[in-house]
């Protein structure tokens, strides 16, 4: 277990405190799809817990879009604000001779990564210290837990990650970034099983699957959901950044598909590029051009999230055609809303998305299928109807934000009660 060095001290002096003094280091914080991040904040202040904000830099300011994003900035540290003399420092304080089979097996990357997460990390590590701080909680695998687990070599700060999706994903060194973590939660079985294949025996001892979740009561109808009209307008809404493995390219190709058989379709897509506008947007605003969808699709941008709710409650349909995604918070903010929802069996999808029952999947790279799993629902609104309904109740039991604040919020505990 991680709890080494100074961190069994600290959890000796949290026993006369009885508010949990936690970390909370997300990367590039606050971004365009960190709102899950923010209600599982909330959650862990509402079970009682004092949450320290962390970041490794800010995101670009084209992708900050948040009416809470203001709040996060000024609560957040930024630990990539280093002096240069800080960071000679840093390096120094290395713990290079533990430090060597992990840079033998990774190589130059690995040196990369951690001669720029030294300093980070002392830096995190003297905050910790000085405010008390008993435990962080990395929600990457990628040079924030690698910063996390510098701060642990240097200076016994307890650690736990989050796996968000594939690990081929967060670059190297993953046994040197999980050797010592407390505890992980893993989003789904699918990525607890490349984990283990992965990384054997570098996997911390207690693991538990926890996918994210969503603020069930705020995304909620004041109206119920009504199926449309085949013969009227079909408003779809879709909702993720604006990269080619989001499938929103094979989207627009199926809207064609689904005018050109006579329905009235509209889209709406949210969610910007990862350089502000100027990487795949004009990739696909080339598109819709292309295949005549101009006035018919419209790119929005990165919006609140009080505005890709009311999106929600004013779509039909909503729809995310990724070509692989790891489980899917857009699809529970769209479930949660009662809108029947398509996605890809891809992925971490299928263990959120029982097609039939709550939602439909279709193969990812295929708009033809998808046009006719769209086509499917607009002509059966009573299947549209029984998925609106499924669909919210399978976010309810089991996707609410609450659920990994709790997972968190538990084991952490356990760790400062117990100070393994």
């Amino acid at each position: 277990m991680a709890f080494q060095n100074g961190s069994r001290a600290l959890a000796q002096k949290s026993t006369t405190d009885e508010t949990l003094n936690i970390g909370y280091l997300i990367p590039q914080f606050p971004g365009q799809t960190h709102i899950f991040f923010w209600r599982e904040i909330k959650a862990l202040e509402s079970l009682g817990a004092r949450v320290s904000l962390f970041s490794t830099r800010l995101p670009p300011r084209g992708l900050i879009s948040h009416d809470w994003s203001n709040a996060a900035i000024d609560r957040t540290t930024y630990l990539g604000r280093i002096r240069p003399v800080s960071a000679l420092r840093a390096w120094l304080s290395l713990p290079w001779r533990e430090l060597r089979h992990d840079l033998r097996t990774d190589g130059w990357q690995l040196l990369k990564d951690v001669l720029i997460c030294a300093a980070p990390a002392r830096n995190l590590a003297t905050i910790c210290r000085q405010q008390g701080i008993q435990h962080v909680h990395v929600h990457s695998c990628g040079r924030a837990a690698l910063t996390a687990a510098l701060a642990n070599r240097m200076a016994g700060l307890s650690y736990s990650v989050t796996l968000h999706g594939p690990m081929s994903d967060y670059g190297v060194g993953q046994g040197y970034k999980w050797r010592r973590a407390a505890f992980a939660t893993i989003i789904t079985r699918k990525l607890l099983a490349e984990a283990k294949d992965q990384l054997g025996e570098d996997l911390p001892n207690q693991i538990d699957i926890q996918p994210m979740g969503v603020e069930t009561e705020e995304l909620r109808r004041t109206q119920p959901y009504r199926a449309p009209d085949p013969k009227g307008r079909i408003n779809l809404f879709s909702c993720g950044r604006l990269n080619r493995v989001k499938g929103h390219q094979d989207l627009l190709q199926a809207a064609r598909q689904l005018v050109d058989q006579g329905y009235d379709v509209h889209l709406n897509i949210a969610g910007e590029d990862d350089d502000g506008g100027n990487g795949y947007r004009p990739v696909l605003q080339d598109l819709i051009a292309e295949l005549d969808l101009t006035g018919r699709a419209h790119l929005l941008g990165a919006i609140s999230a009080e505005d890709v709710k009311q999106h929600l409650f004013a779509a039909d349909f909503f729809v995310l055609a990724s070509w692989s995604e790891p489980l899917g918070v857009a699809y529970m903010e769209a479930m949660s809303c009662a809108v029947p929802t398509i996605g890809t069996d891809a992925g971490g999808v299928p263990e959120l998305i029982t097609h039939g029952r709550d939602g439909v999947l279709v193969a990812p790279k295929d708009p033809t299928a998808l046009a006719q799993a769209l086509a499917d629902l607009i002509e059966n609104p009573a299947l549209s109807q029984k998925l609106s309904k499924a669909g919210r109740e399978k976010i309810k039991a089991g996707f609410h934000s609450g659920i990994g604040a709790e997972t968190i919020f538990r084991q952490i505990s356990e760790l400062v009660k117990t100070g393994d």
